[in-house]
């Protein structure tokens, strides 16, 4: 099972760990490994090895007002539309809105996929048995 590491990672879980069990000095950990003594420090302060989440804490849209989500929302929930359709639904109300805004709206508030019409009505069923012959 391989790691999966960020494009500027310089330390692998392994090494983390190496830091935080050692004794040796930050200096000596830093030539070591070939990372800066910043770095050693970081890992010799922290309780996990892994790397920590990036990113906002409370996704939120730099468009988009907290009521506008609301509405987004609801009348998608309402509608069940397609997200062109609720875009040019929304659009005379909401002129700022744009596709990939909405798109993103949607996608925080985990409603970007409409529900599949068969999945639920159509269950599975086993073949009508016939006699051989």
């Amino acid at each position: 099972m391989g790691q999966v590491l960020h494009g500027s990672a310089t330390t692998t879980e392994a090494i983390r760990r190496a830091i935080q069990h050692s004794q040796e000095s930050l200096r000596g950990l830093a030539k070591r490994y070939g990372v800066n003594p910043k770095t050693v420090a970081k890992w010799k302060a922290r309780g996990s090895v892994t790397d920590l989440p990036t990113g906002p804490k409370e996704p939120k849209s730099t468009v988009l007002s907290v009521e506008e989500e609301a509405i987004i929302v609801a009348f998608r929930r309402h509608t069940l539309l397609p997200l062109d359709d609720c875009l040019y639904a929304l659009q005379p109300s909401l002129p700022q809105l744009t596709r990939s805004s909405l798109h993103r709206c949607l996608m925080r508030h985990g409603i970007s996929r409409l529900p599949d019409p068969d999945s639920a009505s159509t269950a599975k069923k086993r073949f009508k048995v016939y006699p051989i012959g």
